[in-house]
């Protein structure tokens, strides 16, 4: 599976699964460039305060990028970059579905964005989940590119 460790700490909390571009980041500028260029986007909103609190909390936060290989490795830099805590970056690998890497780590909680720029639900991670993996976990949803803010964990 395609994980990066970006924080050797762990605990044994709940998990919150964050897709990272369009829920938490976006591009600085709204053109294709920024789009593909990972070191052009910026935090949405107060998304770093809020993940910061919710691991102040004892969640673990695990991110989600659709970056592959080498772009994945730069997705997790920049996070660290943008001060965003974490213990690591999931990515799929060539073939490979973010059920797989949802499955592997069960979260409690996953929050992602609408997917409105490329189609909508149809490209969201919780379209690919089994039904039984879909009743174990908590699914939040936001417009995409407006953030988290005011997202309520239970």
């Amino acid at each position: 599976m395609g994980f990066i460790i970006i924080d050797k700490i762990k605990n044994n909390n709940k998990k919150i699964m964050i897709f990272s571009e369009g829920t938490i980041l976006k591009p600085k500028h709204n053109n294709f460039l920024s789009r593909i260029n990972v070191n052009g986007y910026v935090p949405i909103g107060n998304a770093r305060e809020i993940i910061k609190n919710w691991q102040e909390q004892g969640y673990e936060i695990i991110y989600l990028t659709s970056q592959k290989g080498r772009k994945a490795m730069g997705m997790a830099q920049r996070l660290d970059e943008l001060g965003f805590v974490g213990s690591m970056v999931g990515y799929r690998q060539s073939r490979q579905d973010y059920a797989t890497l949802i499955k592997e780590e069960q979260p409690d909680i996953l929050i992602e964005d609408d997917c409105k720029s490329i189609g909508g639900e149809a490209h969201m991670c919780i379209t690919q989940l089994s039904d039984d993996l879909k009743k174990s976990l908590k699914h939040i949803v936001v417009e995409e590119f407006k953030g988290i803010d005011d997202v309520k964990l239970y």
